[in-house]
């Protein structure tokens, strides 16, 4: 088996544990910790059953000061901002993924998406298959060769050929297919009108974007239902789609370590994890789960 490095959009797996775990959980302080304590017993898991020897947790800083917001202010402005709570409770799960030895990152600039694009390219000129542990299909379109995207909670993965069967398109496409389709989910426009399906067809006949805005006149002779009608919108909104692909593509950090060896788990602090564990309100059995992972 080709060795792997394992990115984890942990923020997706933090919020998940805020909506499922009981909100009466508290630290001795008094402090909500449902979310942590989720996203700790996720995180446990993948360690127990992977082993992984490089791994990364990628988390988000802010939803309304990366670079996309300089771009399209209204990118993500129709999330709500998070609650107190929940912002403590990112600092305690990046607080123990640092004692646990783990190598994490943030960025107030780039997304946890952007974190991991740039890792996933580092580390495959490492050498390495990248693991990409998230439920975020926008991350589809970094594999390459043996990469796996993989929803780990709900034990689904994708592969290159799955993407395809998907979606229509190859992952080196998805940014073009959300920057034509847009995306509620992150409110990224698109162009009005044009649906999944159809920003798939566009992209078969013209590969990208790009090729798509330099042949706009040949869009109507495509054999599908309302093709000539897709040609006026494509014509009419050549604007948006630039500016959704300017959102869609994952940027890269160049302050990010290129060597895999950033990625490999150091020894973690016995008597300080300990100590946060008490703080934490950790019951016996997870205090025992994480140090028996962590000195294998």
């Amino acid at each position: 088996m080709p060795k792997r490095a394992f990115l984890i959009d942990s923020s997706i797996y933090v919020f998940r544990a805020w909506f499922t775990m009981p909100d009466h959980l508290t630290n001795l302080d008094g402090h909500a910790v449902n979310a942590f304590y989720g996203f700790s017993d996720f995180l446990a898991g993948l360690l127990h059953h992977e082993k992984p020897v490089y791994i990364a947790c990628a988390f988000d800083e802010s939803l309304a000061l990366s670079y996309r917001n300089e771009i399209y202010p209204a990118y993500k402005a129709n999330r709500e901002p998070a609650p107190a709570d929940l912002k403590r409770q990112f600092q305690f799960c990046r607080e123990l993924v640092e004692l646990a030895g783990i190598a994490n990152f943030g960025s107030p600039r780039f997304e946890a998406d952007d974190i991991i694009g740039t890792l996933s390219y580092h580390m495959r000129a490492e050498g390495l298959t990248n693991i990409i542990i998230t439920a975020d299909k926008d991350l589809t379109q970094l594999l390459q060769h043996q990469d796996l995207w993989w929803e780990y909670t709900k034990d689904q993965q994708l592969t290159i050929a799955d993407v395809h069967k998907k979606f229509g398109v190859h992952p080196h496409q998805i940014a073009d297919l959300l920057a034509l389709a847009g995306d509620a989910v992150d409110n990224i426009p698109g162009i009005p009108g044009i649906g999944q399906k159809t920003a798939a067809n566009l992209l078969t006949r013209f590969e990208s974007v790009e090729n798509l805005l330099n042949n706009i006149d040949k869009i109507g002779a495509m054999k599908f239902r309302g093709a000539e009608r897709v040609q006026q919108l494509v014509q009419e909104h050549q604007d948006l789609a630039r500016l959704s692909k300017k959102l869609t593509l994952i940027a890269m950090d160049d302050s990010l370590p290129k060597e895999k060896q950033a990625l490999a788990r150091k020894p973690y602090q016995a008597d300080a994890l300990e100590a946060f564990f008490e703080r934490m309100n950790f019951g016996p059995h997870r205090r025992q789960r994480w140090h028996k992972l962590l000195s294998q």
